[in-house]
């Protein structure tokens, strides 16, 4: 997912009320791992991977404190999203976002 546009068109097949500020802010605040195939998804099926998605993205970057919902969370991301076989880290990342009422992280 190379482009804002395209990023805002996945979120919106899961949100159709999503704030095109925040899948914008989010795509920018990914950096560079937009660009590259293997980082810009989310394996839902690989738990080093969505451990790191709890790790890096929920407690460090939203300031989550670790607990069964931040997994449950996850879970509940992935469920939403089986029908895309390559889920977008952004479309991920901004569903967990707005879970969490953590917009105000990229105000």
């Amino acid at each position: 997912m190379a482009d804002v546009e395209s990023a805002i068109e996945n979120v919106k097949k899961f949100d159709k009320g999503a704030d095109d500020k925040l899948i914008t802010a989010v795509f920018k605040g990914l950096g560079p791992s937009v660009h590259n195939r293997d980082s810009s998804s989310v394996a839902c099926s690989d738990p080093k991977e969505l451990a790191t998605v709890k790790k890096n993205y929920l407690m460090k970057k939203l300031g989550l404190k670790d607990g069964p919902e931040l997994d449950a969370a996850i879970k509940e991301v992935c469920e939403t999203m089986k029908e895309d076989r390559i889920k977008s880290r952004v479309t991920f990342y901004y569903l967990l976002c707005k879970k969490f009422k953590k917009e105000s992280v990229y105000a």
